[in-house]
């Protein structure tokens, strides 16, 4: 492949994730429902995931940093804080696919929702302001908000029900990965010390 195709490629791909993004953002129903079950997709899925968590990180490595952490516990946290957020979304995932196949017989598989709920972690993407002197804990209650309206959004559209269901479906596994990742800052605290 020529430098100039590479090129484009890599352009193309970068406007496919702003865009995704966009529309992940500003919670349009519509792109939650055109959301298929592609290669290309499942890929844009989970740069986004993988976005979230490493943003997520950075915050962290920051406010690590700050409090003089060494380099190896430095290492070890920011691994179990990109791990926490990429399980937490194949978890939530299952959780929303049990649940759903519970309330209403329907035949999604797990694939089929990697790709919307990944794109409903979109708002994860803003996790590095988090590191913003005494507005860190706001911030991320809203982004987790956001999120969480986004994935009710992405499920509703999914497997076409009401927003009450989809609401219901997602509000089971919403407070235990949010319990995870407080889990994972009083970690992150402990190692400190």
């Amino acid at each position: 492949m020529s430098s100039r195709q590479n090129s484009a490629s890599n352009n193309k791909s970068h406007q496919g994730v702003c865009k995704t993004l966009r529309n992940a953002l500003a919670l349009n129903s519509h792109f939650y429902e055109n959301t298929r079950n592609t290669p290309r997709n499942r890929k844009l899925a989970l740069t986004i995931v993988t976005l979230a968590a490493f943003s997520h990180a950075l915050g962290s490595a920051v406010i690590l940093l700050i409090n003089r952490a060494t380099f190896p516990i430095l290492l070890v946290a920011l691994l179990i804080d990109i791990l926490s957020i990429v399980i937490g979304y194949y978890f939530w995932t299952f959780t929303i696919l049990k649940i759903g196949q519970w309330l209403k017989p329907i035949d999604p598989t797990y694939g089929d929702l990697l790709s919307p709920i990944g794109f409903a972690y979109a708002p994860q993407v803003l996790s590095f302001l988090t590191l913003i002197p005494l507005l860190g804990r706001p911030i991320e209650l809203i982004l987790a908000v956001w999120s969480l309206l986004a994935v009710i959004i992405a499920v509703r559209q999914g497997l076409d029900i009401s927003t009450r269901k989809a609401a219901l479906i997602c509000l089971v596994g919403w407070p235990l990965i949010q319990i995870a990742i407080g889990f994972v800052q009083v970690l992150e605290q402990k190692l400190l010390k």
